[in-house]
């Protein structure tokens, strides 16, 4: 694999790309890192995981031009535990997150202030640090707010359940709250998705001289359905049999779901386009890994449509299961020079993989061991990448679920604190991929070794536990 001479390596990333050329340290450079997490965005919905309806050029091309990863899986099945892995590097039995917990009036639960976080291992070696999207990880002035976190730069919704408004009375900027007037004839005309990308952009460009790390959690394509009705709604406009339904308060009120879910997805992948668009104009093409992902399973909120376009794809479920459709995501990893243009990776990874990813990139020393493993190896497409011995999920709304992922088995126990639960059931992946066949009864000894794994995985909680 080529290395051009403006790319910085670790030591540990320089002893895995053998017959790399040597660089002088004076002549290196720091990779910048952008990872964009939409927002329950499907398996299924972009075309270079085989959606059929919707338009996703940019995104396709992204993959052609780098990695696409076909089992790769979300930190849980909706927003905050998820993204808590991701922000930590720990699974769900083990996060301070395990759930979707708001604290009035706005924002969630928040993470203890000593918390080491993916922006805290990026400033460890001096880079600039942004998150535009959605934080959703700790109220404003608590002490795991994005500022408090490791990140520099934070545009944005603090709380995700204000996140689902497309034309928000405020968003927030660091710690100031930046307020968009209510015009009593047109409503609120400010969509907040095209300004939190506006300014992610201008955070590109004004660290292109420095290595910089930009974590874009767009809200797209998540619930309310809702977008300007402009030429990507057009596209969609008239496509599809569907009701329109009025939605007061809204600035369209008047929406096809159908159309608006298809618009909200190009729209997502129109900013994927100008942001790669936007490192090659600055000259950083070859000096950044982007990586795309999406926090969880596609979603049924808001008028979405799962079944009409297919967005779990080949898989079994949706937001809110333990089912490959509700925790599987998409995967792109982007990099000229350092990733193979058009490779396909099966290798089995997850958000708490991350972290040690990219401490490995960075050179960075993590104080401590989570419960990740570096999955750089296989994006870099060498042979000596490590596997893990199981993935592990629990999710503690609908009586509470858990998910031990061992090889190809796969062990679910749903129903924790109903009347009639717990029970279990098992599938085999390797030749039930939609997870229509339950064979726990027929593996007794396989199942009673995943449920011990299972019980061994996690740590109680006191915020976040089965009880009945």
């Amino acid at each position: 694999m080529k290395i051009t001479k403006s790319i910085w390596i670790s030591s540990s990333l320089a002893s895995l790309l053998v017959g790399c050329k040597e660089q002088k340290a004076d002549q290196q450079l720091p990779v910048n890192v952008i990872y964009i997490l939409a927002d329950d965005l499907g398996y299924g919905d972009l075309g270079c995981y085989g959606q059929k309806i919707i338009q996703t050029p940019h995104l396709d091309r992204m993959a052609s031009e780098g990695m696409l990863f076909t089992q790769h899986y979300a930190g849980c099945t909706v927003s905050a535990p998820s993204r808590a892995s991701l922000m930590t590097g720990l699974h769900t039995g083990h996060t301070q997150i395990r759930g979707n917990k708001g604290v009035p009036p706005e924002g969630q639960m928040a993470m203890d202030g000593n918390t080491y976080t993916l922006a805290k291992l990026f400033k460890s070696k001096d880079y600039t640090t942004g998150v535009f999207g959605k934080w959703g990880l700790g109220y404003p002035g608590s002490e795991s707010e994005p500022n408090a976190m490791g990140f520099d730069e934070f545009y944005g919704y603090n709380c995700q359940s204000r996140a689902h408004n497309y034309y928000p009375e405020h968003l927030w900027h660091n710690h100031e709250k930046i307020e968009f007037p209510e015009n009593k004839d047109t409503g609120r005309k400010t969509y907040s998705a095209d300004l939190i990308h506006q300014q992610a952009l201008d955070f590109i460009r004004g660290n292109k001289d420095k290595p910089f790390f930009a974590m874009l959690t767009y809200t797209l394509p998540h619930a309310e359905i809702n977008l300007p009705h402009d030429s990507i709604y057009r596209i969609y406009e008239n496509s599809f049999e569907e009701t329109i339904y009025d939605r007061p308060g809204s600035y369209f009120r008047s929406e096809k779901p159908r159309a608006s879910f298809a618009a909200m997805v190009s729209r997502l992948d129109k900013y994927v386009g100008e942001i790669m668009d936007e490192l090659k104009r600055q000259g950083l093409d070859k000096n950044t890994i982007v990586f795309f992902t999406s926090d969880n399973g596609p979603h049924r909120e808001g008028g979405a449509d799962p079944d009409f376009f297919n967005s779990y794809g080949p898989l079994k479920g949706i937001k809110r299961d333990l089912y490959e459709g509700g925790i599987r995501v998409p995967l792109i990893v982007w990099s000229p020079d350092r990733v193979k243009a058009g490779a396909i990776s099966d290798h089995t990874s997850a958000f708490w993989d991350m972290m040690p990813t990219l401490a490995e990139l960075t050179g960075a020393t993590l104080p401590e061991t989570g419960d990740g493993i570096s999955f750089l190896p296989a994006i870099l497409s060498q042979n000596n990448q490590q596997n893990h011995d199981y993935l592990y999920w629990e999710f503690h709304e609908q009586d509470g679920r858990q998910a031990i992922r061992k090889s190809n088995w796969k062990l679910i126990r749903q129903g924790i604190s109903a009347e009639n639960g717990p029970w279990l059931e098992l599938y085999n992946l390797e030749n039930d991929l939609h997870e229509d066949h339950n064979l726990a009864e027929n593996e007794p000894e396989l199942v009673q070794e995943l449920v011990t794994l299972m019980d061994n995985a996690r740590t109680e909680s006191p915020i976040f536990n089965f009880a009945k």
